[in-house]
């Protein structure tokens, strides 16, 4: 979350919604190609070394693939945008409502209830580069809030965004009406997964080795990689979905591997 604000105050791109899922990330953002390809690549590189510093192994998240998309001026896109980045925790069956979600920006318009913050030019330089996990420094002005980091707040403009969804009623009609809400609709409760997406991602090595003695997929081959995904289907009750959002198999992969179970 902090690696968010940290980029948001170097970059010349501003965050206008986003949400870190285990993974994957969505970001909305107001810039050019370049800035907001240099804001995500950032991005990534300060969390691949975060994550060598604290796992010791290396992640290399420049190998992971970055689909930018141009949002047209009008047709309301940008309303259809952030409510698709919010809904994903609720397509993932993770909470009931965007707005529980606490890794991304779904609780921060109309909101009313906020945590005050402490601003973090009250911290001492070493006290904000282990709250940030960097030694790059923020305005000191912005919040810090009760749970480490940075208040989205002091980087997102809230006023601005409630002028685009005009009420909160407008933006949860956005939020009900999304590509991601229709998509559980039409599953229908049987259908929809009932793990979430980290529970399920965190079995599948044991899956593979119980079935296999194998510690991941990669190591498996096609008809035992086929057979793994059809546990996964039966025991967790993932739909095609799910699974290829914790294997990062395309959907079009996992539903012909399926097909041969």
């Amino acid at each position: 979350m902090n690696y968010v604000a940290v980029q948001a105050s170097i970059s010349p791109a501003s965050v206008l919604a986003f949400i870190l899922m285990s993974n994957h990330v969505h970001f909305v953002l107001h810039g050019t190609h370049n800035d907001v390809l240099s804001f995500i690549n950032s991005f990534k590189m300060r969390y691949a070394k975060y994550y060598q510093h604290k796992y010791g192994q290396k992640e290399f998240l420049r190998r992971n693939g970055i689909d930018i998309r141009v949002l047209p001026a009008d047709e309301e896109a940008l309303e259809r945008a952030v409510a698709y980045v919010h809904m994903n925790s609720v397509a993932a069956n993770i909470c009931a409502n965007a707005s529980q979600y606490p890794w991304g920006s779904g609780n921060l318009l109309f909101n009313s209830i906020r945590d005050a913050g402490t601003p973090i030019g009250e911290l001492s330089q070493r006290q904000q580069a282990l709250r940030l996990h960097c030694s790059h420094a923020v305005p000191g002005s912005w919040l810090m809030g009760k749970e480490g980091y940075i208040l989205l707040q002091s980087y997102i403009d809230v006023s601005f965004m409630e002028r685009v969804f005009r009420s909160p009623k407008r933006m949860n009609f956005f939020l009900a009406s999304s590509s991601k809400a229709r998509k559980r609709i039409e599953c229908g409760e049987d259908n929809h997964p009932s793990f979430r997406d980290q529970i399920v991602a965190d079995a599948i090595p044991d899956l593979c080795r119980t079935l296999y003695g194998c510690s991941s997929l990669a190591g498996l081959n096609l008809a035992q990689k086929v057979e793994v995904l059809r546990q996964m289907r039966f025991r967790f009750a993932s739909n095609v979905n799910q699974i290829a959002r914790v294997t990062n198999l395309s959907y079009k992969e996992v539903a012909k591997l399926l097909d041969q179970a």
